[in-house]
């Protein structure tokens, strides 16, 4: 994952000890596109229907930290714990390979998951489908696809309009 940026990471005037305030919000969609962030709304609750809800936050912070959305990451992170997800499964997912802690449903979700988010870079190949289509029943995968493709949309909206999580 490769991003680029022309301004410094903090403003050389900045404390070294001093949170960096969030970039400013560029635009808000659910005030000057109503209808079309509605529909989004209820495309996302669409689109969970049918998956278990902690492998529907996984996939969804899994999805948003490849496409750096720090409100998604956040918000999904924090749905996932309240869920009873592990903070070191959460913490982990970059390197989900590497470890022992997700079971092979969960790694075909999210292997499933790298490729439609990651579709440049080998589209979605055939090994990868057939085994996320080996782990879940059709109408389930096809929800989780459903899942994906909106976790996407919804990390878009984020990362275009500058969304940032609240200050903790």
């Amino acid at each position: 994952m490769t991003t680029t940026h022309n301004a410094p990471v903090t403003p050389a005037d900045t404390p070294a000890d001093t949170p960096v305030p969030a970039p400013a919000q560029r635009i808000s969609l659910p005030d000057l596109a109503p209808d079309f962030y509605k529909a989004m709304v209820g495309l996302d609750r669409r689109a969970r229907q049918g998956v278990d809800p902690v492998l529907a936050e996984l996939v969804k912070v899994h999805a948003s930290m490849i496409n750096g959305c720090a409100f998604c990451i956040d918000m999904h992170s924090t749905d996932a714990l309240g869920n009873g997800e592990q903070n070191h499964r959460l913490l982990s997912l970059p390197a989900w390979r590497e470890t022992p802690w997700f079971t092979a449903k969960e790694r075909a979700a999210l292997a499933l998951t790298e490729s439609f988010t990651l579709l440049t870079q080998g589209h979605v190949p055939d090994a990868v489908y057939n085994e996320a289509a080996a782990h879940f029943e059709e109408a389930e995968l096809a929800q989780l696809i459903a899942l994906i493709i909106t976790i996407n949309a919804w990390n878009r909206i984020g990362v275009g309009t500058r969304l940032s999580p609240a200050a903790k």
